[in-house]
């Protein structure tokens, strides 16, 4: 048969694949942690505000191990501080993996306002916190982490980890400000582009020949059920 009989050469669309030498990461945002109440600051671990999920939150966690327990996940990774920590649980009974621990993808440090301030500070919309906002700072809260600290050692804590498992698919269950630190230095985008991802989401990024590359980010279709109905 000639290469006229055959028809022209086609190339069809590839779905995305990871290559053999590149770790791909998937960044899940805790469950819901418990309310904060004024004059009921959170418990601290290290200075830092340390609440456990709340009862929305296990659920969510059960619903993100549903999720990403068929992935070929080969190791977890959660924060000194219990929300990420309880979040993978589920997950990790599921693929009979114990979760590692990283302190220093750990949640910004809040100075003044934390044990669950923040919180208030925001529903009230308070001058400081519009201020940051608008700075795009944490450290325009008093005793806050500078955007540059935070950022430094979360990007570090990441890259060393990746460095151990070449090739791979690795979870981390970190925090929101984590989430919206590191996405935007990848992207090279305004400090908090990426901030508000929503608890349980998922957001993956792709390690390969030295760079990162965003592939997604606040993936909540898991979580539809919460999400439409409380």
């Amino acid at each position: 048969m000639t290469k006229d009989d055959e028809g022209p050469e086609q190339f069809a669309q590839q779905r995305w694949q990871r290559t053999p030498d590149s770790t791909e990461v998937i960044l899940l945002r805790h469950g819901a942690s418990q309310p904060f109440v004024p004059g009921e600051p959170f418990p601290l671990i290290e200075g830092q505000g340390d609440p456990p999920l709340s009862a929305i939150g296990e659920s969510q966690a059960e619903a993100s191990a549903v999720r990403l327990s068929q992935e070929p996940i080969t190791a977890l990774y959660a924060t000194n501080m219990q929300r990420t920590q309880q979040t993978l649980a589920p997950l990790g009974a599921a693929l009979n993996i114990d979760a590692a621990i990283e302190r220093d993808l750990r949640e910004i440090g809040l100075g003044e306002w934390e044990g669950g301030l923040l919180r208030k500070k925001a529903a009230e919309n308070h001058p400081i916190y519009q201020q940051m906002l608008k700075e795009q700072r944490w450290d325009v809260i008093p005793g806050a982490e500078s955007n540059e600290e935070f950022g430094g050692r979360c990007m570090d804590a990441l890259n060393q980890i990746v460095r151990r498992h070449p090739g791979e698919l690795i979870v981390c269950g970190v925090h929101g400000g984590v989430i919206g630190s590191l996405l935007a230095q990848i992207a090279q985008s305004r400090p908090f582009a990426f901030g508000g991802a929503d608890n349980c989401s998922i957001s993956q990024i792709v390690w390969s020949a030295g760079e990162w590359a965003i592939r997604r980010f606040n993936d909540s279709s898991h979580l539809f059920e919460q999400l439409h109905h409380g």
